[in-house]
Parts: structure tokens; C-alpha cells; sequence
């Protein structure tokens, strides 16, 4: 496999301006996983020209043929998974089945995307105007900007893309420099597909220069709709630089999401919902179980309980058969640890694991988490998790909001009535009853509320999202004038 990562313009592969490239290193081994082209600002401003100059015919395009184009993107992407889960362990630190399940799942938005091409519908709206036909209809906006994280590279990556370019729109997709390698597989299997030059343009650069290149593009005036999933501070930058161009921005950002554990739980159940949503991908997914508040009644056997399954999980080289692989680089480490260290020295407890000393980190579970301590406020992004234990309903929904992000959450408990209850009154654009909090399927709207973002990817939403919603009137009969 080609560890050699190209920009890609109105359909040609080149090299940067000048030729520079950047370097990414494997978190693991410190050997260089991949070198990709480090774009500059002009070349920025050649990949939104390239897909404005392409907006028009695509746009055009019938529903049916961006559905067989979508399509075929989806299974030769399936065809590529070798190749990603390859450049999946090398770029992130992940197992490689964490690579096999982004391919599988973001094949099926691929064809959820197609499946919405002929979902692109309006509306008739009375008038009062005697003789006008008036209609309220949606049409593709122009370029949209796309940008994708590293942590879920194929999935986020995938969902920048397949709705926009679904509903007429093209589109210039800028790569994580944490993972261009995986993103430009992606950009691949759209153009082995036989997407048209220009409809889809990848630019991948050097981290020191994501400012200037990110700046460019939003301020270009061809880009219509910017689409950010990452970290909230850099996503209030993106939403700030969108305000001042009026152009309309979807941003998934961080999240702190509690997993509440009601007095009636099943805490098998419980626990199973847990492990996997605070553990997989070692953590490092936006909707990871970040905070576990858990009724007094029942935390002792959860805990123990917890603990016991974190414990056995299999942790270490992510090239063999582990559950927990690399973290994907050192920062993490670095916060995680200083997240330990500060709730230890301020009256907390370790149930399981503790600190580490290289990116193969074990599962850990801070319990008796108070709100002073930073693991309680601060998103850790690692598969470190702070356990609270408090009394009744009133006080588990209280902690559950206690946090600036609001993206996933869940509950669980067997009166479901109850729970669902529960569920209504978290902060969070997404909660799941008696499921983790670590779900995603293409057709549903996902997004959050408070610092995780605004917008909502996925579905008709995404529809919504990536189409101008206009209102024309055609005259139909004779019209009268008051003068």
C-alpha cells in the first residue's frame, strides 16, 4: 500500500505548490505512517474553484444517476478495506477491526445517501393571491466545505461527503493531518466510482498551517455550506469564521456524555452498555460514555461489577487481536494522566488501571468523582472514566446535565416509562434508554445542543441541512394591480 497521499483538484492528483509534504508518524512504533501533500492557500482556493466550476452540471444530474454513482462509491470502498484497515492501525493506533466496522458502517451511509437522492422534496403553500402557484422547493446550495476528525475516520469522513454530494452539491473535503492516508482511500472510492472531475476535491496540509488553509476556503464565496465534526474549541472558531461570511455551518463538536444508572437497572445490562460505550476505540469516540453517575442502591455491585469487564479487556499492540489498541498520540496520554492525577489528590479513588507510560493505554474507572475534580468537567477523549454515585432520580438528572456539551446520553432502567422520563430531561441532542451512548445509524438525525454543536447530520436532516429552501410562484392567471 502507497503510503503517499496526493492532493486531488477537478480530478487530477498533484502535488502541493512548491512540493511540501508533512509527515505522519505511527503513534505506536514512531515510524512514518504516511507523507501527504501539505497544501497551501492557493491551493485551497484551486479545490473550491474546482468544485464550483463542476456545481453546475452536477447539480443537474438526475436523481438516478447520483444514486448509482453513491452506489457504486459504497461497494468500492467495501472493496478497499484491506487497504483502510491498513492505514487505519499505521495513522490512528486503532485495531484493525475498528477499521472493518468504519468501512462497513460508512459504506451504508454511502447508500443511505443514494437512497436519499429522490428525497429532495418541497411543497405546495396556498397563496392569497388569486392565479399564483406557490411552491416552497429545495435545491443544492453550491460547494460545501467538509471536514472530518481522525478518531472515526471513515464514518466522519464519509458523512462530510455523501449527503451533500446526494442532493446536487459538490464538494471540497479537507483531511485531518492526523489521518490524510484514510481520508483520501475515501476520495478514492468516490472517483473510482466515476464521480465527475470537480464533484468531489480532497486537500490535506501541515498542522501548522490549518489556519490559513480552513480561513481561505470559508471565505471563498463559491462555498455555501461549511460542515465541521471535531474538538468545540476549534469548532467555535469554524462557527465564528462562518458568522462573519453568512455561511450557513453544521458543527459536531465535543461531548462529556453521561451514561445514568437508575435504582432499578439491570446491571448486567448496565455494565455491558458501559464498557462499550466508554471503552471502544479506547474512548476516543464524541459520544464515548465520558461520566457514569450511578444510584447509591445499586454502585457498589456496578462498580465492582465494571470494573471486573474493563479489567479483562483486551489491551496492547493494536496489530493483534486487542479490544483496546494505541491512543492516537501522546497529549492524550498526557491528559488523561494529569486528569488522574488531580481527581486522586482531590479524594478519588481507581476501581481499575490507572496511569500510563506509553500509547497503549488500559481501561481506567476513577470512582467517587466529585464536580470540583477536572475529569468531571473536562472531555477526557481517552479510556479514562470518572464514576459518581448520587441519590435518586432528581439528583442523577441533575448531574447528567451538569456539563457545558450536550451531544449523546443515556439511561438506563427497567421501568421504561420511567427512564424515558429521564431521558426527556437530559441536555443532549441524542439519549438512548437501556443502550450506550455510543450509536450511530445513517438515517437518524444526530447532532447536539450546547457546546457539542448545532445542526444535525443524517437523513432527511441532512437534507435539510445541505439544500437552500426557495419559494417560487408561477402566475397562472390574470394578475391585479393597485396601480
Amino acid at each position: 500500500m502507497s503510503t503517499t497521499v496526493q492532493l486531488s483538484i477537478g480530478g487530477q492528483d498533484r502535488d502541493a505548490t512548491g512540493g511540501a509534504t508533512v509527515d505522519r508518524i505511527n503513534p505506536v512504533t514512531g515510524e512514518v505512517a504516511s507523507v501527504a501533500a501539505a497544501a497551501t492557500v492557493d491551493d485551497a482556493v484551486a479545490a473550491v474553484e474546482a468544485a464550483a466550476a463542476a456545481f453546475p452540471a452536477w447539480a443537474a444530474t438526475s436523481p438516478g444517476e447520483r444514486r448509482a454513482l453513491l452506489s457504486a462509491a459504497a461497494d468500492r470502498l467495501e472493496a478497499m478495506t484491506d487497504d483502510v484497515v491498513a492505514a487505519t492501525v499505521a495513522e490512528t493506533g486503532s485495531p484493525g477491526h475498528w477499521g472493518q466496522f468504519n468501512v462497513g458502517l460508512a459504506a451504508g451511509m454511502l447508500r443511505e445517501a443514494a437512497a436519499l437522492t429522490t428525497q429532495v422534496r418541497g411543497e405546495t403553500v396556498p397563496s392569497n393571491v388569486p392565479g399564483s402557484l406557490a411552491m416552497a422547493v429545495r435545491q443544492p446550495a453550491g460547494v460545501v466545505l467538509g471536514m472530518a476528525p481522525w478518531n472515526a475516520p471513515v464514518i466522519l469522513g464519509v458523512r462530510a461527503l455523501a449527503t451533500p454530494l446526494a442532493v446536487g452539491n459538490t464538494v471540497v473535503f479537507k483531511a485531518s493531518e492526523k489521518c490524510p492516508r484514510i481520508h483520501r482511500l475515501i476520495v478514492d472510492a468516490l472517483l473510482a466510482a466515476g464521480l465527475p472531475d470537480g464533484v468531489v476535491n480532497f486537500v490535506s496540509h501541515a498542522p501548522e498551517d490549518a489556519a490559513a488553509v480552513v480561513e481561505a476556503m470559508i471565505a471563498h464565496p463559491a462555498v455555501r455550506r461549511v460542515n465541521f465534526t471535531g474538538s468545540t474549541p476549534v469548532g467555535r472558531i469554524i462557527g465564528r469564521l462562518c458568522g462573519e461570511h453568512l455561511t450557513p455551518s453544521v458543527l459536531e463538536l465535543g461531548g462529556k456524555a453521561p451514561l445514568v444508572v437508575l435504582d432499578d437497572a439491570d446491571v448486567d445490562a448496565a455494565v455491558n452498555g458501559a464498557a462499550f460505550g466508554a471503552f471502544a476505540n479506547s474512548g476516543q469516540i464524541c459520544m464515548s460514555t465520558e461520566r457514569i453517575i450511578v444510584d447509591e442502591a445499586i454502585a457498589d455491585e456496578f462498580v465492582e461489577k465494571l470494573a471486573a469487564k474493563a479489567s479483562s479487556l483486551p489491551t496492547g499492540d493494536p496489530t493483534g487481536h486487542v479490544v483496546l489498541g494505541s491512543v492516537v498520540d501522546a497529549s492524550t496520554v498526557e491528559r488523561c494522566n494529569a486528569l488522574i492525577d488531580d481527581a486522586l489528590a482531590k479524594g478519588a479513588t481507581l476501581a481499575t488501571g490507572g496511569k500510563a507510560e506509553s500509547t497503549l493505554m488500559e481501561p481506567t474507572l476513577v470512582v467517587d468523582v466529585t464536580p470540583e475534580m477536572k475529569i468531571w468537567s473536562e472531555e477526557s477523549f481517552g479510556p479514562v472514566k470518572s464514576v459518581r454515585r448520587v441519590r435518586g432520580v432528581d439528583e442523577a438528572v441533575e448531574a447528567a446535565n451538569d456539563t457545558e456539551y450536550g451531544l449523546s446520553a443515556a439511561v438506563f432502567g427497567r421501568d421504561a416509562a420511567r427512564a424515558l422520563d429521564v431521558a426527556h430531561r437530559i441536555d443532549s441532542g441524542i439519549c438512548h434508554v437501556n443502550g450506550p451512548t455510543v450509536h450511530d445509524e445513517a438515517q437518524m438525525p444526530f447532532g447536539g445542543v450546547k457546546a457539542s454543536g448545532w445542526g444535525r447530520f443524517g437523513g432527511l436532516a441532512g437534507v435539510h441541512e445541505f439544500t437552500d429552501l426557495r419559494w417560487i410562484t408561477v402566475q397562472t392567471g390574470e394578475r391585479h394591480y393597485p396601480f
